[in-house]
């Protein structure tokens, strides 16, 4: 399906985790003088107007990104998200910046990035956001076929997001299988999947968790925002995100970030971080 478009959504709670596990995981990356790649498999149009028709329409971004713009914040990772967000506004939040541009501005001139797109329209933005960068490679193709056929990457080093838009419920399964696949292909390889949380006759999110845990994978942290109370059909209330090999005290290093992320929030937002174990596939 070729419907989906981000920019309906652009800046909301579920890209304020998204994009605080990801900058994380670059911190984390870096923190290394050896050079790493990142796969991005749904690249979108890389940047998003908070003014266009498509945000205006729910202003999601009020749910997200608009809670936190200039604010005095404490913890040092939401400082950064802060940081980086700013870097692509002036003193006005007009913009949002999505995965592709957040990575590609914190490159080093040996780290590699790949960013994957199949939407056709989408694309071309992504080609002009991202301009004439020897370190970006962008594919118009399949997201799970072509990320497998990028990998094992040079450098080896690094990590993947894969976040899919979920329209297709097929794609639950599609990316427990190429989880599994991809581990085999490329064992040192950080692998980072977004997954929404939906209405109570729609969500798949503890499906998911436990399918991965079934899988056997190593090192896997499941962390999870809920913005709002679970509706009974209808909307995303909050959002996850899983790390397959993720780094030494991962956890803790995000811990006081969703504690901070949460007090912006009502009296209904929750956050989680927990360890995926053998118990959570019986579950």
């Amino acid at each position: 399906m070729l419907s989906y478009q981000h920019g309906y959504h652009a800046g909301n709670h579920a890209d304020v985790v998204k994009h605080l596990v990801l900058l994380g995981l670059l911190r984390r990356l870096q923190a290394k003088d050896k050079p790493f790649t990142c796969i991005d498999t749904h690249g979108g149009a890389g940047m998003y107007d908070l003014r266009s028709r498509q945000a205006a329409l729910n202003a999601e971004h009020d749910s997200g990104v608009s809670l936190l713009w200039q604010q005095p914040l404490q913890d040092p990772l939401l400082v950064d998200y802060q940081r980086q967000v700013g870097a692509f506004n002036d003193h006005r939040l007009r913009v949002y910046p999505g995965s592709p541009l957040l990575i590609q501005a914190n490159l080093r001139d040996d780290d590699r990035l790949q960013v994957i797109e199949l939407h056709p329209g989408e694309i071309e933005y992504l080609k002009h956001h991202l301009g004439d960068d020897r370190r970006v490679g962008i594919h118009h193709r399949d997201a799970f076929e072509g990320l497998l056929g990028l990998c094992p990457p040079e450098p080896r080093r690094g990590m993947a997001l894969i976040d899919p838009a979920y329209e297709n419920k097929s794609d639950y399964q599609r990316v427990v299988d190429t989880l599994g696949k991809l581990h085999r292909r490329w064992p040192v390889g950080i692998v980072a999947v977004w997954y929404p949380k939906l209405g109570l006759k729609r969500d798949r999110s503890a499906w998911l968790c436990r399918a991965v845990a079934r899988a056997g994978l190593p090192k896997c942290l499941n962390i999870e925002l809920d913005a709002t109370a679970q509706a009974e059909d209808f909307g995303m209330h909050g959002s996850g995100m899983l790390v397959v090999n993720a780094p030494w005290q991962f956890d803790q290093m995000l811990e006081p970030s969703l504690r901070e992320l949460r007090g912006f929030m009502g009296e209904e937002a929750a956050w989680r971080i927990t360890w995926l174990t053998a118990d959570d596939a019986a579950n």
